[in-house]
């Protein structure tokens, strides 16, 4: 979850007269375009989604805009449980075989039917090593995906794997028209790049459908009157790319945009002081931190890693730079996680025991480096570093990119540092850990430190196969443990979650993982 530049749409549903107006026609002109104004939703987000097939971006972006578009089998709902969604059920009929019934009254946005053979087909792309989608680790304990009968399939697993409906729950598990995805693999017998057809031409089953995207970036998403479940609360939502914090508070004051997202900590004040518009704070299950290329010189060494954990004061960077909103992080796992403890020992500042470890490291002297950023938050949290670090002679450069870039740079090992966040989508720790640390999901997947542990590695696999959760806290808490220690990142803090609203704006959630939920969505006149 490139380009950056959008412009608005409007929907209009007034009749416009031929005739000359008077005061009655232009007034109920105008009523008629309030009311067209308000049966669409305009949100403002930090950049383009970089993809809008599910199978090919897990950046947060892509997800924003993806999620109304798709359905999984399985789902969270706002109070965090999981519950039926495309699957009218989910049971676990072996330790290593789930069978899920389907519903039988979908349809995808094309017209086609959802059935057995469409979960297969979407399972075994998204597994299929040829197509390579970013996303494989959610569901790479799927060893087989059986159809029994028209609405009836059954998911095989290498091992028991209790947290599997959680992973079918992550938008990973999207479930894109057969279709669709026939095309998509047309084309790349053809020649063309994995992914292509479905991101220019999206086809799922959720409550909004694609209507179109500029030339400019916007995506219009229109209303799916024949969606399965409860219909959204407007007729169209816009997208648009706003990449700078200010224009996007702008942009909310103005009434421009409905829903504005992220907000940088320092607008906070800025929105709520102003009549008409405000900042919903929630949780969240994300955590920010500085990583590592432990691949490149002079992060191969630990004793740089620590030294650098030892210099980087947590509470300047969220009291400073983040106004004092996010919760500074022990470890990985945010408070909302299953596997977060509050027994974990961190590396506690301290400069003067960075520089001796520095100069065990060979590096009295320190050394120059770069650390790589994306937007206002990360580039002053990597200004906050780069003032830390200059007390034991570490002399940063900070590299200031776009989203695109930063995503291809980190996921190729092309930093030395970067300021980067990963949300737990799923609420579980598998998903918090297995991404980043294990050494399969080097590069784009999530692990950009390129970390490569095999006792890490093993405590992360048991961890997934064990059915009891207190031995899955056990092992989830000494993994966590190895990697604050060899410090292959460095936890800064756990988000809480700062949207801009218009008062209008009715009925809006956020998930932990950051996903906004828009089908409850309304704005009052």
């Amino acid at each position: 979850m490139k380009k950056s530049v959008m412009i608005s749409i409007f929907i209009v549903f007034s009749i416009v007269f031929a005739a000359c107006s008077d005061d009655g026609s232009s007034k109920e002109e105008s009523s008629d375009n309030d009311q067209g104004k308000n049966n669409q939703l305009n949100v403002s987000l930090a950049a383009e989604p970089v993809s809008l097939d599910p199978h090919a971006a897990n950046d947060g972006n892509s997800l924003y805009v993806m999620n109304p578009m798709y359905d999984t089998l399985w789902e969270q709902n706002t109070e965090l449980e999981l519950q039926p969604a495309l699957a009218k059920s989910l049971e676990q009929i072996e330790d290593t075989v789930w069978e899920a019934k389907l519903r039988e009254d979908v349809l995808f946005h094309d017209g086609s039917a959802f059935n057995a053979e469409v979960v297969k087909a979407n399972l075994d792309r998204v597994l299929d090593p040829e197509i390579g989608s970013p996303l494989a680790f959610l569901f790479d304990m799927i060893e087989e995906v059986e159809v029994v009968d028209e609405y009836t399939v059954h998911i095989k697993t290498e091992y028991p794997f209790s947290a599997l409906p959680s992973h079918l729950a992550h938008p990973g598990g999207h479930m894109i028209s057969l279709e669709s995805i026939k095309e998509d693999n047309e084309a790349i017998e053809n020649g063309e790049q994995p992914f292509t057809t479905i991101n220019e031409q999206p086809v799922g089953t959720g409550y909004f459908q694609f209507d179109e995207r500029s030339i400019d970036g916007e995506i219009t998403l229109t209303k799916n009157d024949n969606y399965w479940g409860e219909e959204a609360g407007v007729e169209a939502i816009s997208f648009r790319s706003v990449p700078e914090d200010q224009t996007r508070v702008a942009e909310i004051q103005t009434g421009n945009s409905d829903i504005i997202y992220p907000v940088n900590a320092n607008n906070v004040e800025e929105i709520d002081s102003n009549k008409g518009t405000y900042v919903k704070q929630s949780e969240s299950a994300s955590m920010t931190y500085v990583g590592f290329n432990v691949e490149r010189e002079p992060f191969t060494d630990e004793r740089v890693r620590q030294a650098i954990a030892m210099s980087i004061n947590k509470d300047e960077i969220v009291n400073g730079a983040m106004n004092g909103i996010p919760i500074p992080a022990k470890g990985p796992l945010a408070p909302t996680v299953f596997g977060h403890s509050d027994e974990l020992l961190p590396i506690e500042q301290n400069v003067e025991e960075a520089k001796e470890l520095l100069g065990e490291a060979g590096y009295e002297e320190g050394f120059e480096t770069t650390v790589m950023a994306y937007d206002t938050t990360t580039s002053d949290i990597a200004t906050v570093i780069q003032s830390n670090l200059q007390q034991i002679g570490i002399d940063v450069e900070i590299q200031m990119t776009e989203i695109g870039n930063y995503l291809e740079t980190t996921g190729n090992g092309g930093a030395d540092m970067f300021v980067g966040s990963w949300g737990t989508v799923t609420l579980d720790a598998d998903y918090g850990l297995y991404p980043m640390f294990h050494s399969e999901n080097i590069g784009d997947p999530g692990n950009r430190s390129f970390y490569a542990n095999e006792e890490v590695d093993g405590l992360l696999e048991e961890a997934r196969q064990e059915g009891n959760k207190e031995r899955r806290l056990e092992l989830y808490q000494e993994a966590q443990q190895i990697i604050i220690d060899e410090a292959p990142i460095v936890p800064l803090y756990h988000s809480v979650l700062l949207a801009g609203l218009r008062d209008e704006v009715q009925g809006f959630y956020q998930f932990p993982s950051s996903f906004p939920y828009l089908r409850d969505v309304t704005k009052k006149e």
